[in-house]
């Protein structure tokens, strides 16, 4: 194809899709969902909401959400939070440097434009953890300002409605498609624009099973759709393998408490607390020789089921076992924290990875 050729199929696409934005717009204001981050315009909320939904299900968020802005109100509340305090309320969305990332974007706020978030994209652009996506979601939502919000569902409505076979896994795919929304977003509708093809990616242009062009507003201008391609699309570039680990976990306690530790201050899981575990996957025997090693004696060693959890680039398949000693503080010889079961259910934030085991800990400490 000859490069004018190109640049009028490019057009044509272009044109396409702005012949489409009314019908995204009108679409949205008639059947958006109901959510809690909707009611009204809030930048602070908006930005809140928007952090806890990547990489996590809308349900799971509405009760995190409130919680969260319940315990911190305002920005400055949140610049101001102790570090455990905050990982403690987000424990069980994962990702937690998101949480870390907000807080040293609230001081900046703080500290640059007194406690209010700028009303200016690449202002904030420019704070800690905020990247296209979430600049472009709080300027248009909040502050109507005509910037793209391109994630996960966006990509894949804009593919699929032009037949494209890039991958939507690459950088130069995902600067063309916001390159390409920049220049039709409507100035008096950017957020329901927007929020309207995010929304249409999530309830009908959906990810996992067939998309629902039956009641899809762009249906009849969708090529995908036109050509029968809509399960070919998007294009996604297949991950790495997740590396697999092996590691035992400890459910270690007396009579009145429960041994846990602090993860380094970096990689996986930093800063956060954890059932003690070793690497591999340990026999009994290995256990009481560990044990003895700390200081510890057994008097009674049992079994857990086994659990796996899956992290973006790790798969940790794990085995439990609990283990009961006379006492603990007295007799380990290790940097461990012996907590009661009010403390690790409200105090030590630890991380879903130990869900599985979780349960049995407090369950054993009403015994």
């Amino acid at each position: 194809m000859k490069r004018n050729q190109v640049k009028e199929a490019e057009f044509s696409q272009s044109n396409n899709l702005e012949k489409a934005v009314p019908l995204i717009v009108e679409w949205y204001q008639n059947n958006k969902r109901d959510l809690p981050w909707r009611n009204g315009a809030n930048a602070y909320h908006i930005w809140v909401s928007e952090i806890m939904l990547q990489q996590t299900r809308v349900e799971a968020v509405k009760s995190y959400y409130e919680a969260f802005l319940k315990a911190f109100p305002t920005i400055e509340e949140l610049a101001n939070a102790p570090e455990e305090r905050l990982l403690k309320l987000w424990e069980g969305l994962g990702y937690y440097n998101r949480v870390r990332n907000m807080q040293k974007a609230a001081v900046q706020i703080v500290e640059l434009y007194n406690g209010q978030m700028p009303q200016d994209y690449e202002q904030i652009k420019g704070l800690s953890g905020i990247g296209n996506y979430t600049a472009g979601a709080i300027s248009s939502f909040a502050f109507g300002i005509p910037k793209p919000a391109v994630d996960g569902n966006v990509l894949r409505v804009i593919s699929r409605f032009h037949a494209s076979y890039e991958d939507i896994m690459k950088t130069s795919t995902r600067k063309h498609i916001e390159e390409e929304i920049e220049g039709i977003i409507p100035e008096n509708a950017a957020s329901d624009f927007n929020q309207g093809l995010i929304e249409l990616g999530a309830i009908v242009c959906v990810p996992n099973g067939e998309p629902k062009c039956d009641i899809c507003p762009i249906a009849k201008l969708c090529k995908a759709n036109q050509k029968s391609v809509q399960m070919e699309l998007p294009v996604k570039k297949k991950a790495k393998d997740r590396r697999i680990e092996k590691r035992t976990i400890l459910i270690i306690k007396d009579e009145e408490k429960i041994a846990i530790q602090k993860r380094p201050e970096k990689g996986l899981l930093a800063g956060l607390y954890e059932f003690p575990n070793l690497e591999g996957h340990l026999t009994r025997k290995q256990l009481i020789e560990y044990a003895k090693s700390i200081g510890m004696m057994p008097v009674r060693i049992k079994k857990l089921e086994n659990a796996k959890h899956i992290f973006s680039h790790v798969e940790w398949h794990m085995t439990g076992y609990e283990i009961i000693v006379d006492e603990l503080e007295k007799t380990c010889r290790t940097n461990m924290i012996f907590a009661d079961k009010k403390e690790v259910m409200g105090k030590y934030p630890i991380p879903t990875a130990f869900s599985a085991y979780t349960q049995y800990a407090l369950s054993i400490m009403e015994n």
